[in-house]
């Protein structure tokens, strides 16, 4: 009896369905009855075919998930996710991976507007050489450019050295008064540093 109910609720929704739509989704049905048809154990066998049907089904379907009963949906998905990781590991095995390699003399240009221009940053030198027609990105310029030294940075003993006139020195501490009570202090000195 629920059979029944199904085939009456499909077929209706049928008439308001358009062509092209029943049309897959008989292709849909036809391959899934083939597919277990093949398959007379509890889990359907699915060969490499069967899974590029799916998967461009649920590319150019919508409603593909209403007709799936051999697989769940998400198993098609999985499917697609795992085509499109074989695709670029093939891509990437094929040909160099990786950024294309910056020419020897771009490479040496971009030394050179840095020795020539030490104010220049990155974003600079890329529009200078996008205005000489060489396409290459910010990132890549950065990476090529040449690193002036910092200067060390100075010690202890200096820092001392240069600050001592506006060093202070400050102790907090707690004096008993003779009421019995504790008050706190805090004692600023200046202090006279003498090098040694």
């Amino acid at each position: 009896m629920l059979i029944f109910f199904t085939t009456l609720l499909a077929t209706l929704s049928s008439i308001l369905c358009s062509r092209a739509a029943l049309e897959l989704e008989n292709l849909a049905l036809r391959h899934q009855l083939g597919v277990l048809q093949r398959s007379a154990r509890k889990r359907p066998r699915l060969t490499a075919g069967d899974r590029l049907l799916w998967v461009w089904l649920s590319r150019i379907w919508s409603d593909w998930r209403s007709v799936l009963v051999s697989v769940r949906p998400d198993t098609v998905i999985a499917w697609h996710r795992k085509s499109f990781r074989l695709f670029w590991s093939w891509k990437v095995r094929r040909g160099q991976p990786g950024r294309p390699k910056i020419p020897r003399e771009v490479r040496d240009l971009i030394h050179r507007m840095c020795r020539e221009n030490p104010t220049w940053g990155a974003p600079r030198i890329h529009g200078e050489l996008l205005k000489l027609g060489i396409d290459i990105g910010e990132t890549s310029v950065s990476k090529y450019m040449v690193r002036g030294r910092k200067p060390p940075s100075q010690t202890w003993r200096t820092f001392l050295e240069n600050h001592v006139q506006q060093l202070v020195s400050i102790d907090f501490r707690v004096e008993e008064i003779p009421a019995g009570c504790r008050l706190p202090l805090a004692v600023s000195t200046v202090s006279s540093f003498v090098p040694v």
